[in-house]
């Protein structure tokens, strides 16, 4: 069973009228002054949402774009391989005296 809004559908012509009737028996001479305000902040409203779905294209931009490769300087830099340098000891190892077992 459909709930009982989408059962009524859309207002015809004479349900129009009598909205239009009550309208002008609330605001009278305001109604002008009060769809003209109605009406900007529907417009600001709309101009509100507008910015917000341009902030969120502009951050999907800015994520899905690749970084440019970062190009390297030095011919150290290029080096594939960052294992540490092999640093001869300054100093001659000594050999011990062989130790005398009893």
């Amino acid at each position: 069973m459909a709930p009982l809004w989408a059962q009524f559908g859309m207002p015809g012509g004479g349900e129009m009228i009598i909205i239009m009737i009550v309208a002008l028996l609330l605001f009278g001479n305001r109604l002008p002054q009060v769809a003209r305000s109605v009406g900007r902040s529907f417009m600001e409203f709309k101009k509100g949402l507008q910015g917000i779905e341009d902030e969120l294209k502009s951050a999907a931009m800015e994520t899905s774009k690749p970084s440019p490769p970062k190009t390297r300087e030095n011919e150290e830099d290029r080096q594939t391989n960052p294992a540490p340098k092999f640093v001869p000891p300054k100093v001659e190892p000594q050999e011990e005296p062989a130790s005398q077992e009893a």
